[in-house]
Order: structure tokens, then sequence, then C-alpha cells
């Protein structure tokens, strides 16, 4: 009907390549423009100034020989100023724009170690724009952004640094472990001598406090008996306390104590040890 008309529209975001007996003449803005066919005047196509998106999704390999798929994103338009070279210099912007990406990824990712390509995304993907940039405009498209969405390694490859992020962890809490549980050896070994030490000291004042008592018990003794001797307030003090235990284990139902040797005789041979040992002891 427009051309019965004379008359062609234009969308908006779109140009119209208008042409004279086939060679170009204007682009037509968006709008109603007339077209008299009879002159010769043709609307050879339409041109998009929309932004444009292609994803890609490019196989290479890295400097350590682990294959992966590196997938792009690519955002586009056409350069309404260029709109003629957009429109005669391509056939096909997608194919074009597919072969600079995958060339500057192959060329890009084989120099980076796999850890390293995941780090240095953003370097890649600005290397794949300046590539682009340089490339495409001249063919009146502009790169807008151009973004490296994801590396994607081999199944099997992407266990294996699961596992080794895994054994290392697993490594780390190991130390960890092994350093805890020698604080607490350490500790417990500090306790134990602290413990050793003060019971030490409570046996040493124990004993202390019973030389200072039979001191005491003899020297009264012999004040108040005159005639005795330190020998004889010792010998009756042990005396006493010898059937004093033999009570008490006669007393308990269930004692596992053993007096030897056992009899009233026997307590002058355990009077002399005795004795001696708190003669040293108060030395």
């Amino acid at each position: 009907m427009g051309n019965t008309l004379c008359c062609v529209k234009v969308d908006q975001s779109t140009v119209a390549i208008k042409e004279r007996f086939g060679r170009f003449e204007k682009v037509l803005q968006p709008g109603c423009h007339c077209m008299p066919w009879f002159l010769g005047k043709q609307v050879s196509g339409h041109l998009s100034l929309r932004l444009q998106q292609l994803d890609l999704r490019c196989e290479t390999k890295t400097k350590d020989n682990v294959f992966v798929n590196v997938v792009a994103s690519i955002q586009y338009r056409a350069l309404a100023e260029k709109a003629n070279d957009a429109f005669y210099k391509l056939s096909n912007t997608k194919t074009q724009i597919q072969a600079y990406v995958f060339d500057v990824i192959r060329a890009s990712v084989p120099k980076l170690n796999l850890d390293d390509a995941f780090e240095q995304k953003n370097e890649i993907a600005r290397a794949v724009e300046e590539e682009l940039e340089k490339a495409m405009s001249a063919y009146g498209y502009e790169i807008v952004q151009t973004l490296i969405v994801d590396i994607d390694p081999d199944e099997h490859v992407k266990r294996a640094m699961n596992e080794i992020n895994a054994a290392a962890r697993l490594r780390v809490a190991a130390n960890e472990k092994a350093e805890a549980e020698k604080i607490l050896v350490i500790k417990r070994a500090e306790g134990e001598a602290e413990s050793k030490y003060l019971s030490g000291l409570g046996i040493a004042r124990q004993r202390q406090a019973i030389v200072d008592g039979l001191r005491d018990s003899v020297l009264g003794f012999s004040i108040n008996v005159p005639g005795t001797t330190a020998k004889d307030v010792m010998d009756m003090v042990l005396v006493t306390q010898y059937f004093d235990t033999m009570k008490e284990i006669g007393a308990a139902s269930k004692s596992s104590a053993v007096f030897i040797p056992h009899g009233p005789g026997a307590v002058r041979d355990v009077a002399s040890q005795i004795r001696d040992g708190l003669l040293q002891a108060s030395h």
C-alpha cells in the first residue's frame, strides 16, 4: 500500500536504506517518507538501532592443558551515523563478531593456568572488547559491553579441583586439631606439676606440724613429770598410737590394712624407726 501511494514508514529505533536505481542515496530516519518508485527510488532494507546481545561458547585450552568452555556475551548495536556501512559492508554481523571473539579468547586463555583464568576473567573480557571495538567500528557497529560469563572446565576437572580443595581444608583442620591437643597436653602436664607441687607442700607442712606437736608434747610432759626423758615420752606416745591403730583396724568390718610385724613387742622396733625419721625430718 505504501509503495502504491509512494510513501514508506520507518519504525522507531530503526533506519531504512534508500536507493535509487540500486545506488545508495540516503538513510531514512523513523517516520513517513515519500518514495516515488516510478523515479527508481526504493527502500533496500531496514537496520535496527536497538541494543543486541550475542551469546557465544568457545572451547579452548589453558596453559596447564585443561580444556575449558568460555561463555561470552557481546552487547552491540549499529550506529545511526554509520548505518550505510553497517548495512552494506557486513552480510552476517554475528558470524563476524564470533570470529573475532574466538580469535582473542583462543589467544589469551592458553597463556594462563586454570586458576589464573578464573581470576582474570575481566582482563580477558577487556581484551575481547578492545579487539572488537577496533574491528567493528569500521563496519558501523559499536561494542557496548563484553562479558565473560563463565569458564566451564570438564566435569572430571571440577571434581578433582573440589577434592583438592577439600583435602587442603582437611589438612588445615588436622593441623588445628593437633595444635589444640598439644595445648591440652601441655596444660594438663602443667596442672599435674602444680598439683604435685602443692601436694608436696601440704605433706611437708603436715609433717612439720606433727613434729612441732610431738615436740611440744614431749617438753610439756617432761616439765610436768620430773625424772622422765624424751625417749620415755616418745615410747609412751607410740604405744598409745599403736593401740589406737589396732582399735581402728579391728572396728572396721572391711579393713584391708596389714600391720607387720604384729605384737606389742614389735612396738620398740617401730618406735626406733619412727623416732629416727622424725629426728631427721626435724633437722
